[in-house]
């Protein structure tokens, strides 16, 4: 019983964090609604500022951490930073008469988001390896996706309860979730047999590639993930539901083409085939997204969608490949690319926003966005040529996994 306890809260708190890390970008539309937080594009993009540095400072720090605290307090501690944001969030609701107040409460939320996602993230997968040693792969591969389905669900239920007049119930269903999966984690042993990678001394010069590889991506998915709903609303001339829906789109793609292709390459397509294909196909959704009528906000959650099947594959194949050809620092290039990919997040994120404020339209960013995708393109022969398929899509499980 205890056995199946820890299982299904391993899981959970995968599905929860999905939930967690999406909320704040799925209510884009309140935060810059004048009526609501009023916030500038500029403001907007600089509420990721604190994620980003939080999430790559416990990226880099994560193997450090478990080897001098185990896995278990670094995973309390996620749920914790989680929470934080949550009631954060919460509370720049109740003040959100006093906008700057309600700023800084907003701004303290995605730090601690971006800390506790730095934590959380990586211990699960470290948890969900032991729930079944001989089938580690397949326990990853769950909870990575019960992550991305919480990601879909956000947009989802921030739609849900903007319809029935209270968007903050979303932060609130979060807090009570987080809160019982800390009152439960807490009776619970949730250790882990392996012990935590050593630290390794340096990174070779191929990790580089790498790291510029996953940077792109991170502006690519970011770009979608953070300024969907606005260009479905500004230029699409969407409701809030057809934009919070364009945005669940995009996430249950990235989940479903995950899943897919992990299926997919250990029998009909080899994985290198899909890491060169995958850029390509989001170059192209890039572009229809860029040349999308005003008027047509349905066309608008097609494109996002396939956009979302484009991002798929891209971050865990690049994790295990880079796993399996620097084996010198497997331990730790993990953290390294995750690291990276933040900062490709935090450049979609913040550098987006002063470009529209600067008069630079969505669809013309998305154009832009275009470029790095073929540039990513490019890229993943440099990452992939020559290499043998990775055994999994899915990285080992020790280090930082999204």
């Amino acid at each position: 019983m205890a056995a199946r306890l820890e299982t299904f809260t391993v899981y959970a708190a995968g599905t929860v964090q999905g939930v967690v890390l999406i909320t704040i970008p799925a209510a884009s539309t309140i935060l810059t609604d004048p009526a609501q937080y009023g916030l500038s594009s500029t403001q907007y993009a600089t509420l990721f500022v604190p994620q980003v540095i939080a999430a790559v400072t416990a990226s880099l720090l994560g193997a450090w951490l478990t080897r001098r605290f185990g896995t278990k307090p670094l995973y309390m501690v996620g749920l914790a930073g989680n929470l934080a944001a949550m009631t954060l969030l919460l509370a720049s609701a109740a003040a959100m008469a006093d906008r700057p107040v309600a700023y800084t409460l907003l701004l303290l939320a995605t730090a601690s988001l971006g800390a506790g996602f730095g934590l959380t993230v990586p211990a699960l997968n470290s948890l969900a390896a032991e729930l079944r040693p001989g089938a580690v792969d397949a326990s990853v591969l769950v909870l990575n996706a019960l992550l991305g389905l919480g990601t879909a669900l956000a947009p989802v239920l921030v739609a849900v309860f903007v319809g029935l007049g209270f968007w903050w119930g979303l932060p609130v269903t979060s807090v009570i979730l987080l809160v019982a999966l800390v009152a439960i984690s807490l009776r619970l042993p949730m250790r882990t047999e392996a012990q935590a990678p050593a630290a390794a001394a340096g990174l070779p010069r191929k990790f580089w590639v790498y790291a510029a590889f996953i940077t792109l991506y991170g502006i690519c998915e970011t770009v979608n993930g953070n300024w969907a709903q606005l260009d479905m609303t500004g230029h699409l001339g969407a409701t809030a539901a057809q934009a919070s829906l364009a945005l669940a789109v995009f996430w249950a793609m990235v989940t479903i083409g995950r899943v897919g292709f992990a299926a997919l390459q250990s029998r009909v397509l080899p994985a290198r085939l899909i890491y060169h294909g995958l850029p390509f196909l989001l170059t192209g959704a890039f572009l229809i997204i860029s040349a999308l009528p005003g008027d047509r906000p349905q066309l608008g959650v097609v494109a996002f969608g396939l956009a979302g099947l484009g991002c798929s594959a891209l971050l865990p194949l690049t994790i295990s490949f880079a796993q399996e050809e620097l084996t010198s620092v497997s331990s730790s290039v993990a953290g390294g690319v995750i690291a990276f990919y933040q900062l490709g997040y935090g450049i979609a994120a913040f550098g987006v926003g002063p470009l529209v404020s600067g008069g630079t339209s969505l669809p013309t960013v998305y154009a832009m966005a275009a470029v790095a995708a073929l540039a990513m393109g490019g890229l993943s022969f440099a990452v992939a040529h020559g290499r043998p398929p990775p055994a999994t899509l899915h990285p080992k499980p020790h280090p930082l996994v999204r």
